[in-house]
């Protein structure tokens, strides 16, 4: 095992684009889990649209990063120590480490992945955040009803793309068109 992990800071504020010195690689030792704790080994990273807003001071929803800190960012990752009786070397979790190789956790909003159920990278997509994100908005606060109409402002990121799939597969009445990023399901007749 490798005795040096990895991590990838903010080391400025974007001006417009993000670029390569807005961000600076780290290299870190692997830390030792202690009662209690696990270690992680990252294997995929999920890039989302809500973490260039964080780059930001400004206000926004989310507290901006300071200068410095650890990317953000949720992962799928392998158990590669366990001192945590509910989870065992080998098992596979989706977790928040941010950008890096390794990190420690206590076990507190992991939640396991079942590689035989699908496969391990859906926790980042259709089966992790955004797709819960798509289901919620969709299902639970829009509600559509026969002969309504669903428009998706923005179906070319992970959320917007899994409500028009989700919208277009319920066989809602109408039909689904895609154009330049945007659906849009209309009413027939």
């Amino acid at each position: 095992m490798t005795t040096r992990g990895r991590q990838i800071v903010l080391a400025a504020r974007p001006r417009g684009r993000p670029g390569l010195t807005d961000f600076r690689l780290e290299e870190t030792a692997i830390p030792t889990p202690a009662a209690g704790q696990l270690l992680l080994e990252v294997q995929y990273l999920s890039l989302d649209p809500y973490m260039r807003g964080r780059m930001n001071d400004g206000k926004s929803y989310a507290k901006p990063l300071e200068i410095g800190e650890v990317m953000p960012g949720e992962t799928v990752a392998h158990v590669l120590v366990s001192s945590n009786s509910a989870y065992v070397k080998g098992d596979v979790v989706l977790a928040r480490t941010g950008w890096r190789t390794h990190a420690l956790s206590d076990g507190a909003g992991l939640r396991k992945l079942d590689p035989a159920a699908a496969p391990i990278t859906t926790g980042l997509g259709v089966l992790g955040m955004p797709g819960f994100t798509a289901y919620g908005g969709l299902r639970v606060i829009g509600k559509p009803q026969p002969r309504e109409t669903v428009v998706v402002a923005a179906a070319s990121g992970p959320v917007g793309s899994l409500v028009g799939q989700s919208s277009r597969h319920r066989r809602r009445p109408g039909e689904m068109r895609l154009r330049e990023g945007r659906a849009s399901l209309r009413r027939r007749g």
